[in-house]
């Protein structure tokens, strides 16, 4: 390693109490923990709106209460990403109905 970052490493390890050989661990478990994954996606053109949701998900899966039934848990999942029923018409990732299709 070259000698500046030698230094900041054992300044790191010093400041957190730590050997080198643990600070670098250390350091490395959490730029691992903050790099961007490399993802390769089954579907090159997934789009960005997908993962968006998925975060969503999972965040909102953290907030709930263990303790709902299942069913639940998943309508309360479904409200919040997709949204109340009678907003559905202000969503502009969902088609719009045509005059044709409405009977």
């Amino acid at each position: 390693m070259p000698e500046r970052l030698t230094a900041a490493v054992d300044a790191w390890a010093e400041s957190h109490q730590l050997t080198r050989s643990d600070a670098i661990c250390k350091l490395i478990e959490l730029g691992l923990k903050t790099a961007s994954p490399i993802l390769t996606p089954v579907h090159p053109l997934e789009s960005d709106a997908t993962r968006i949701e998925e975060i969503a998900v999972h965040e909102i899966e953290t907030l709930l209460d263990p303790a709902l039934p299942e069913d639940e848990r998943e309508r309360r999942i479904r409200r919040l990403t997709e949204g109340p029923p009678e907003f559905s018409h202000e969503r502009i990732d969902l088609p719009k109905d045509s005059p044709k299709q409405r009977t």
